[in-house]
């Protein structure tokens, strides 16, 4: 049986649930779980928790929603003897001051092989980029972004068909399995964190909503990978005049299989649209209705 140890657990999201799942699971159940704010979702904008306050309460785990990372959160932290802390993909940046708050540190699960991808999005940005591996590190935070020792890492190879949204949980599955394997050996001291090679990093960008915008010229490959990246968020789209208006279409669905030279590009490989406003249609429904 694990030895009981006071900790936070930081995250929101896929990931963060797979990997504070994966820690109860085998034994390992946070004092106290810190996530994002609830927020206005849906078609109808109604509030929301995010699904890890709602998975913890039926746990019986306390949640803080801190808005700000402010000296108020930090004095609710540091009066509880807290021995450390893990984060997995929670989003904010935590002060130093609340990071040297529990005496073994913070760990944090993060989806690439650092040094490589440093930053928000590398879960995003392995898929625009076309590679066919990446994995987990389990680090040691520290006043840098993604920047402290690692404790271990674990590679594997990216499925063809993958998304962010299905590689981000497969990330979150992976992740807590190796968290929860190098735990134990971290807390009595026999593993020691190794520090990076700082020459070989490389920094993800943040996404944004108009790295979506594709064109039905765009080459093949691209909007394959485009689609990969980001799919559920920002998602594809392109632009259209139709019966002299503009209208925006989203791109729901992509052969992600088909292989080609460099003539190939986007209409070869879009199967299904949203036209604005409309139901999803396949590809030649959209050719004849819009495009003729």
């Amino acid at each position: 049986m694990n030895q009981p140890i006071n900790f936070v657990f930081f995250g929101t999201g896929p990931l963060a649930e797979s990997v504070l799942a994966s820690l109860v699971r085998n034994g390992y159940t946070p004092s106290l779980v810190v996530t994002k704010p609830d927020a206005m979702q849906g078609r109808h904008m109604q509030l929301t928790a995010p699904h890890i306050k709602t998975w913890c309460e039926m746990k019986d785990i306390p949640v803080l929603q801190p808005k700000v990372l402010d000296s108020e959160f930090y004095h609710q932290l540091v009066t509880s003897n807290y021995q450390l802390f893990i984060v997995a993909s929670y989003g904010k940046i935590i002060p130093d001051n609340v990071l040297n708050i529990p005496r073994h540190g913070v760990l944090n699960v993060h989806p690439s092989l650092l040094p490589l991808y440093r930053g928000p999005s590398p879960i995003e940005s392995v898929l625009l980029d076309g590679v066919m591996t990446t994995g987990i590190s389990i680090m040691k935070l520290d006043s840098g972004m993604d920047h402290g020792p690692i404790l271990t890492q674990n590679a594997f190879m990216i499925n063809p068909a993958s998304t962010a949204q299905t590689l981000e949980v497969e990330c979150g599955q992976l992740g807590g399995e190796l968290l929860v394997q190098v735990l134990p050996h971290y807390l009595d001291g026999t593993l020691i964190p190794k520090e990076q090679d700082h020459a070989k990093a490389t920094v993800c960008k943040k996404i944004t909503k108009d790295l979506g915008e594709i064109t039905l010229t765009t080459r093949a490959d691209e909007v394959q990978r485009k689609f990969r990246a980001l799919t559920p968020w920002p998602g594809l789209y392109f632009f259209i005049t139709h019966k002299e208006k503009e209208i925006r279409i989203k791109v729901t669905s992509v052969d992600l299989i088909l292989e080609g030279n460099e003539t190939l590009v986007a209409s070869d490989v879009i199967l299904k649209v949203i036209p604005e406003g409309k139901h999803e249609i396949g590809w030649t429904e959209f050719i004849h209705g819009y495009m003729n």
